[in-house]
């Protein structure tokens, strides 16, 4: 298998800059030739002593009708390279990529530029949504004098839940905070949580666990029970719209409920349950589940989706 790191993201949004960073490492200074193949000519070029020291080559794909498989694999029989970076046009639908059988993706990562974030986001978020929907590594980079980065992380968070963000301003790496933005507060031992700070707690519990484990937490949700769940476990949570009307989510932790064998499928029950960090073959490994302290049936909220749009 011929091993492929796609770097994607619309234009000047910093792809070159990271694969030229990328080649610079000594980590990436391996046997073998990279091949680089550049689907949209930036501002910034590819420095040919760079190109030569770390053995690479470029090829230009100028239209996406040109990105076939069997346009690909001419390009492999040609210099037969040991690994292939493919830098992206964001205008091009990132649905319709298709690479040759034998190559496969190592990693994908994909560039904002954080000063255009609102407009992308705003004007072509199917687009962007496509791109980072299945990203490992999301960076925001030139995120200097923005103070609105916790909203930037929850609207990609919406869209992929396990994505790795990283914010970058000219000094480097930024310490993102969120804590004082969130909708509810830390210093309670109970968090009462309505529609939105629902959505809000979900998201950040993926990335912040430890502010939470031992605390209280109160909310209307659905029942869901998958098949083949444990005895005495159930899943409250919420459908959520993360990026259109077309793209929705259930947004739920696992929880213990000595009652949930006797819940129906998709009825609406308010939960007080309080959080820990338990292992959950689910995830891989720990992550958030919640212990009832009580389940009561309600009715269904006024909204019964979460928006994220």
């Amino acid at each position: 298998m011929k091993p492929v790191y796609i770097i994607n993201g619309f234009l000047e949004s910093g792809k070159t800059e990271f694969i030229t960073y990328t080649l610079e490492q000594p980590y990436f200074q391996t046997k073998g030739k990279t091949l680089i193949i550049l689907c949209e000519e930036g501002e910034i070029e590819y420095e040919d002593e760079l190109l030569k020291q770390s053995d690479s080559v470029i090829e230009l794909i100028e239209d996406e009708e040109d990105f076939t498989p069997a346009n690909l694999i001419e390009l492999e029989k040609k210099h037969k390279p040991s690994r292939i970076i493919i830098e992206y046009n964001g205008m091009w639908n990132f649905k319709n990529m298709k690479l040759p059988w034998h190559w496969k993706v190592e990693q994908q990562i994909t560039t904002i530029d954080a000063s255009t974030f609102p407009m992308y986001f705003n004007n072509m978020k199917s687009l962007l949504a496509e791109m980072v929907r299945k990203s490992e590594m999301i960076i925001f980079n030139r995120c200097d004098g923005i103070d609105e980065l916790s909203t930037y992380k929850r609207n990609v968070k919406a869209i992929n839940a396990k994505a790795e963000i990283i914010f970058e301003d000219s000094q480097g790496e930024v310490n993102e905070i969120m804590e004082d933005d969130l909708p509810y507060d830390l210093k309670q031992d109970t968090l009462v949580l309505d529609d939105y700070g629902y959505g809000i707690w979900y998201l950040d519990s993926l990335d912040h666990l430890e502010r939470y484990i031992g605390k209280t937490v109160e909310f209307v949700a659905m029942v869901l029970r998958p098949e083949k769940f444990p005895n005495g476990y159930f899943v409250p949570g919420r459908m959520a719209m993360t990026c259109c009307a077309d793209d929705m989510a259930f947004l739920g932790f696992a929880c213990e409920y000595d009652g949930a064998d006797k819940l129906e499928q998709k009825e609406w029950v308010k939960v007080k349950a309080t959080v820990s960090k338990e292992y959950w073959a689910d995830y891989n490994g720990e992550g958030p589940v919640l212990h009832a302290v009580s389940v009561e049936k309600t009715k269904a909220p006024k909204e019964e989706v979460i928006s994220f749009v």
